[in-house]
């Protein structure tokens, strides 16, 4: 009785490197490059099939790098969009922005993405390998492009929807990071007051003999558990903040409901609200405009707009959409719309034009972000005065209610 061959054991996938490479070419020019290859032998061998008479093969160390951020890939979608409509050829365009770029971490990304176009690979798939820096709207759309031959045009598209959403990010971001500092910085001279400051008054205090008043006990009285649990309270806060942070990040539950409760906030909600229509809005006109059906369009929109809330939005808007309900009134029954927004939506559908309309929307609310953060910050400004008046004045008088009390009597 026969009996079927055993499979051969997978190879395991030969590790490569980067090798910078010098010789000679046939007209006896000297010739450098760099060439990702397994070993020095496969260098030789492949620039000799080149025609290249090889005098020096070195491999090149990366540096670790710092690491690659959205800001990274948004000047490389720029700087790779310039070069092809230039007519730079896509190789080549991998490697003057790889060499120039200053992150070694970003110059090794781009290689190796270089060196899998350069076996075959199409630009799509070979971003499709780093999910982590090249998300799926980002993928779709180079795919898009290189379908219907017009890469360069989407990669400029990709440019302006990135540099854009990276704006209203780092607005945010700089709308958030200011009274969190200076709360931050509060607490601290707080700390600093309630475990150096008031217990040299106390020491003072206790030599007057004359019964102290409210505040100041009140004051003394939390500088003592200051002063014994110190190492409690800054683990605690310091600790707290920490695992907030993670099981934000980590937790899906968790996310769901800080998104929630972002929006509802009564000062940032507003901005934030604003801020992810801008991106929804963008996203969609981005996606559309590159002539991705809108069920498919859908897939990356939810995802792209940064909160939960509008990703459950977005599905239920893709499940009512791909059973033939028009777009304007799967958003209005979503209910996260404002009328704006859907009557924008709605004379885009009636017109033919829903790409421009929406990222007109998309415009509109983006200045309207930028509006937002300006007064924000201007707001923020006196209420922050007043707390840290509130607080560290708060304070000082308490501990020098007994000095004035001692002035009285004399």
């Amino acid at each position: 009785m026969a009996t079927a061959p055993k499979a051969s054991p997978k190879k395991s996938q030969l590790k490569e490197y980067l090798y910078a490479w010098e010789g000679k070419d046939k007209f006896g020019k000297t010739v450098r490059g760099e060439l990702r290859a397994g070993g020095e032998a496969i260098v030789n061998a492949t620039l000799r099939r080149q025609g290249v008479l090889v005098s020096k093969v070195k491999k090149k160390s990366y540096t670790s790098g710092k690491k690659i951020t959205d800001k990274d890939i948004t000047l490389f979608t720029r700087q790779l969009a310039t070069m092809m409509r230039a007519g730079v050829p896509l190789l080549q365009s991998f490697d003057i922005v790889a060499k120039g770029n200053e992150n070694p971490s970003v110059s090794k990304l781009l290689q190796d993405i270089r060196g899998d176009v350069e076996t075959g690979t199409s630009l799509s798939q070979a971003f499709r390998k780093f999910p982590l820096y090249f998300d799926p709207l980002f993928c779709n759309l180079v795919g898009a492009g290189e379908q219907a031959g017009i890469l360069e045009e989407l990669l400029t598209r990709l440019a302006i929807y990135k540099e854009k959403t990276l704006a209203i990010k780092a607005k945010i971001k700089s709308a958030l990071t200011y009274p969190i500092s200076i709360l931050a910085i509060a607490f601290i001279v707080t700390a600093v007051i309630m475990i150096w400051v008031v217990p040299a008054f106390k020491q003072v205090f206790s030599s007057f003999g004359a019964e102290l008043p409210a505040p100041t006990l009140f004051v003394m009285a939390i500088s003592d558990f200051f002063v014994k649990n110190w190492y409690l309270i800054f683990g605690g806060v310091f600790g707290g903040i920490y695992f907030f942070f993670q099981s934000w990040q980590r937790s899906l539950k968790m996310q769901r409901v800080m998104d929630k409760l972002l929006l509802q906030a009564p000062v940032f909600g507003a901005v934030i609200r604003k801020a992810t229509i801008a991106r929804w809005t963008r996203t969609l006109s981005t996606m559309f405009a590159a002539g991705v059906p809108l069920v498919e369009s859908l897939d990356s929109v939810g995802g792209a707009a940064g909160n939960a809330v509008y990703l459950d939005a977005t599905i239920k808007i893709q499940t009512e959409v791909s059973t033939g309900t028009s777009l304007t009134v799967a958003m209005q029954n979503s209910n996260v719309f404002p009328n704006m927004v859907t009557q924008m939506v709605s004379i885009g559908e009636e017109s033919g034009s829903l790409d421009q309309m929406l990222g007109k929307v998309a415009d509109f609310y983006e200045e309207e972000v930028d509006e937002a953060v300006a007064s924000l910050s201007s707001l923020m400004e006196p209420m922050i005065m007043v707390i840290l008046g509130v607080l560290i004045g708060g304070l000082v008088v308490a501990m020098y209610l007994p000095i004035f009390k001692l002035g009285q009597v004399v």
